[in-house]
């Protein structure tokens, strides 16, 4: 037998051969188009006649000057917007709660807070809202809205919050 001796240049003949031969892996398909993901669900709507729609489409909230209950002329339009709502929901009775920042004592802000919730009360009836639909309570300064000591803060916690009692819609 013969010894044949493989030279270098069949080695690399031999590679060069092989790997021209292998196969290419296939071309990346092009990307998907993108699914239309589903919309999200909507925001549950607001019930009318709720609670949600009085705070959110009305406004239930009107603010006082330190130390003063007289409904300031910037919140008449609020109260405006309540009565009509309130005639439009003719079962639904209300209570005005009264608040006060932290300043004075809790017996002078309990009285405080009452002037205040009564005067939202007058001007609610002197558009016409039965004043045997409201009803008042007050808090004085024991249900801050903001705890820091200052100006700003005060001027949140001065306020007539009017909520539903009664008769609302889910």
């Amino acid at each position: 037998m013969k010894n044949f001796a493989v030279g270098p240049l069949a080695v690399v003949a031999f590679s060069l051969f092989v790997a021209g031969c292998a196969t290419k892996p296939p071309p990346a398909p092009p990307p998907a188009a993108p699914v239309a993901q589903p919309a999200p669900p909507p925001a549950p709507s607001i019930a009318p006649g709720s609670a949600e729609d009085l705070k959110v489409n009305v406004g239930d909230t009107v603010h006082f000057e330190y130390n003063l209950y007289t409904v300031l002329d910037q919140d008449k339009a609020t109260l405006q917007r309540q009565s009509a709502w309130l005639a439009k929901y003719p079962n639904i009775k209300v209570t005005v709660e009264g608040h006060a920042d932290e300043r004075g004592t809790r017996e002078y802000n309990i009285a405080l807070g009452a002037k205040r919730a009564n005067a939202v009360k007058e001007y609610l009836v002197s558009l016409g809202v039965s004043a045997a639909r409201v009803d008042t309570v007050s808090y004085g300064k024991e249900r801050p809205i903001c705890a820091e000591s200052t100006e700003a803060c005060w001027a949140q916690n001065r306020r007539g919050v009017t909520i539903i009692a009664s008769g609302a819609n889910s």
